[in-house]
């Protein structure tokens, strides 16, 4: 039962719960018993538009303090989020997943994007503000071990040329991009860069613990032991610098998706608004 609910959990039971209902409401043949101009469907879409409205209330959460009676701005920030996947699916809905006129497409398109773009951020938001303090305190913490570690070359002489091995190792790693297409694909590369970095660590290690244990039998006799250790230190170097790299990087990425999400938001609220005063119209 532990494990089960473990990975059953509220965000992946909902995921799967709205997958389930685009899947049935695309395959499904709607048009049969929803309309978009009358009764259920109609509702719908009311519904669904008073949902992207309903969004407008975090941000002014966040800016304004008199608000703090409404709630708190982590919980307005779970319905932004929940509320930026039901709206549109219940406009989905409304529309029966079909196109119509000119001004009802922008409206469905724009909000979808808006959409898109929020689970976007929702990603981007989790790797900016999950335990990255953690990885920076490792990362200097690791950083002074290496420092005590340097004051112990008379017990092991490898050490010093084991540490200048594991910056050079970094530096080459986390250099910046030459190119503004590297930068964009630093996320996937970093994956790959970091398996090789670990490898030529270990060939190194490797080669300074053989040549050592030439002049020293007890470095001979614990060459194993000591290989593993000096690569689980690299290890875990290597994984808290990329970690404190990554966040810089999403950092930035946040920020320029935030300057692409309000205007499309904003965008997508003028196409509804258009969109339900045509109707209303004609």
């Amino acid at each position: 039962m532990a494990l089960v609910a473990r990975h059953v959990t509220p965000v992946r039971t909902f995921a799967f719960v709205v997958v389930a209902a685009l899947i049935w409401g695309f395959t499904g043949h709607l048009n049969r018993y929803i309309t978009p101009e009358r009764g259920l469907g109609y509702w719908l879409g009311i519904v669904g538009g008073s949902m992207m409205l309903v969004l407008l209330m975090y941000p002014a959460r966040k800016r304004a303090s008199w608000l703090r009676i409404f709630g708190g701005v982590g919980g307005w920030f779970k319905a932004h989020m929940t509320l930026g996947v039901l709206g549109p699916l219940l406009v989905l809905f409304h529309s029966n997943f079909s196109l119509g006129a000119t001004n009802s497409n922008v409206a469905l398109f724009c909000m979808l994007s808006v959409s898109g773009s929020g689970l976007v951020g929702r990603y981007i938001y989790t790797r900016v503000y999950r335990g990255w303090d953690m990885h920076a305190t490792s990362l200097e913490e690791l950083k002074a071990n290496a420092q005590l570690l340097r004051e112990q070359t008379s017990a092991v002489p490898m050490l010093p040329n084991f540490l200048t091995a594991i910056e050079t190792e970094e530096q080459r790693l986390f250099r910046p991009a030459k190119s503004h297409l590297g930068s964009l694909l630093y996320p996937i590369t970093i994956g790959l860069r970091s398996v090789l970095a670990r490898w030529r660590l270990e060939r190194q290690v490797q080669r300074m613990v053989l040549e050592g244990a030439r002049q020293s039998p007890a470095l001979a006799a614990h060459g194993k032991r000591l290989t593993a250790t000096a690569m689980g230190y690299a290890s875990r170097r290597l994984d808290a610098a990329r970690r404190v790299r990554e966040h810089r990087m999403y950092v930035r990425l946040f920020s320029l998706w935030h300057f692409a999400h309000v205007p499309a938001f904003i965008m997508t609220l003028v196409a509804g608004i258009a969109h339900v005063i045509s109707v209303s119209v004609y």
